[in-house]
């Protein structure tokens, strides 16, 4: 049994909080802001009809997009909540309900390795401490051998950077390119943000 991930904590002590996010990031759509830059990236790295992974993937915004751009997507998340959201909202990845530090999609029928995996919206700053590098090897184990893992996470979020470069490398992975942002601007060492592409070691 891994350590419960920081976010099903928060939900644990205050129930209320996944139906907020739902409902931030549709009144977000409704007035027309601009939800997809994340996956516009990905789109642009991915060959035409990829499968992709989105790990961490909420109430649908990123895979609902790349499904809708041709991609074959998978999403898992472990909030029960944010996975009907996404089924109601965005129909058409396979949604699924699953903690990242035990993901084992062959088990579930899911063998194709993935062309990309993507992490955005902070997941990373919202696992248990103990599992980061769990999960990280959970990721690099469904990717393909040629495929790349695209993670993203803001500063000041008890995840320092170089921990979570550290990390990836312990689990396998080398770094392609770093960025500050997922409009690809170079990453520095004042950056504020980072988006670490990452290949198999």
């Amino acid at each position: 049994m891994v350590e419960q991930s920081l976010w099903m904590q928060k939900v644990a002590s205050d129930p209320g909080h996944s139906q907020w996010y739902i409902e931030r990031f549709r009144s977000l759509e409704r007035a027309g802001e601009d939800l997809a830059g994340e996956a516009r990236l990905v789109d642009a790295m991915a060959p035409r009809g990829a499968h992709i992974l989105d790990a961490g993937c909420g109430p649908g915004r990123l895979g609902g997009y790349l499904a809708g751009v041709g991609h074959r997507v998978v999403g898992v998340d472990v909030d029960p909540a944010l996975i009907a959201a996404a089924e109601e909202d965005h129909p058409g990845p396979h949604w699924l309900v699953g903690d990242l530090a035990e993901l084992d999609l062959p088990a579930r029928g899911i063998t194709e390795p993935f062309d990309i995996i993507v992490s955005a919206g902070n997941v990373m700053t919202f696992l248990a401490p103990s599992t980061r590098v769990q999960v990280l090897s959970r990721l690099r184990a469904h990717l393909a051998q040629d495929g790349r893992a695209v993670i993203g996470f803001g500063a000041g979020r008890d995840y320092a950077f170089s921990a979570f470069l550290a990390d990836a490398k312990a689990a396998g992975f080398a770094s392609d390119q770093l960025l500050s942002t997922w409009d690809v601007r170079p990453f520095t060492e004042n950056s504020e943000f980072l988006v670490a592409i990452l290949r198999l070691a």
